[in-house]
């Protein structure tokens, strides 16, 4: 069964931007299943100003910090 995206729902998202990246905590439902936490970054292109999705990888302190917070209010809504 290939994904839908009509299937997927987004029951909570908060996103913190940085300088030249923003990430993004999100409690998602696919098909009405058991929901699931997603952490995600995306880069701010220099050339075209457009935000592109990276690997999360590593994250700064100040990133985490900020990210400790968002990841607490979407277990809450788990």
């Amino acid at each position: 069964m290939a994904f839908d995206k009509n299937l997927d729902k987004e029951l909570y998202s908060e996103t913190k931007e940085f300088e030249t990246s923003r990430i993004k905590v999100g409690v998602y439902s696919y098909n009405d299943g058991e929901k699931k936490m997603q952490i995600s970054r995306e880069n701010l292109n220099q050339e075209n100003a457009q935000w592109t999705f990276a690997k999360l990888g590593r994250m700064f302190k100040d990133e985490a910090e900020a990210v400790i917070p968002m990841i607490q209010k979407a277990l809450e809504k788990m």
